[in-house]
């Protein structure tokens, strides 16, 4: 089996989640709580020893800085344990000299970053950085239209339904096209889209309102290699397997 790990992650607590404000592409950064969260789910994912081979971002600043503390201690643990394998490798004699350098260059994975517009939170327009409260008193009605009815009401200036569940499809397209082999990969986005990019990994034809948590993880497990069949295999719960969801344990 081709084992792909997909770790689906929220970003921390911005200072726009803090203040309930409707953050779309604005750059609020992390929060100082947030930057604690952001640390807690590092800390978490050392201690399960899960090192992505890949990691992908929304280059929004409240996730572009979640990453950068997850990839921060990723890299850290890596350097731990090649400094403990080298100590170790080094009472043996000197014969073990070589096999340490390479197992030092093994535990220290060349991790970069791939910033994917497609991960961007919504782009809800001239809602963008307001409040409720600020929208009502700006546009009320509109947001008064927005209340009374579940039916799905354009935004001016901001992106549609379809165009968000299109870049969802994109970065899962591509996703599973670049990676074929087993790996494990980090995808650090926003409450919202996570939606659409979950519906459409599961295949499903609508997408469905869940709740997010801030640093919260989704994981999913997929066989690659059997990823296009179109026998008996796409209802075989063996290789598609959901091994986490909506998971913030480690916020207490």
């Amino acid at each position: 089996m081709k084992l792909i790990k997909l770790l689906f992650i929220r970003h921390a607590q911005s200072v726009g989640n803090r203040q309930k404000r409707m953050q779309g592409h604005r750059d609020f950064g992390l929060s100082t709580e947030g930057i604690e969260q952001a640390k807690k789910l590092a800390q978490r994912l050392v201690l399960e020893h899960k090192r992505p081979n890949y990691i992908y971002s929304s280059p929004l600043k409240r996730a572009a800085q979640t990453t950068e503390i997850l990839l921060t201690h990723a890299l850290s643990a890596a350097s731990t344990a090649a400094s403990s394998t080298s100590v170790s490798n080094s009472a043996s004699g000197a014969s073990a000299t070589a096999s340490s350098s390479t197992q030092t260059q093994d535990a220290l994975p060349h991790l970069q970053v791939e910033y994917a517009d497609e991960l961007k939170e919504f782009q809800n327009g001239i809602f963008e950085g307001l409040t409720w409260a600020e929208a009502k008193q700006r546009y009320p009605a509109l947001c008064n239209a927005l209340e009374d009815s579940p039916d799905w009401i354009q935004i001016p200036g901001a992106e549609s339904l379809q165009d968000a569940r299109d870049r969802a499809r994109r970065f899962i397209q591509t996703l599973l096209t670049r990676h074929t082999e087993d790996t494990q990969i980090w995808i650090v986005t926003h409450s919202w889209i996570l939606q659409h990019l979950i519906a459409e990994l599961l295949g499903s034809d609508r997408s469905w309102r869940l709740h997010a948590h801030n640093t919260a993880i989704f994981e999913f497990w997929l066989d690659r290699s059997r990823w296009d069949h179109t026998n008996q295999n796409r209802l075989n719960t063996d290789l598609w397997q959901i091994r986490r969801f909506n998971d913030y344990r480690h916020l207490g």
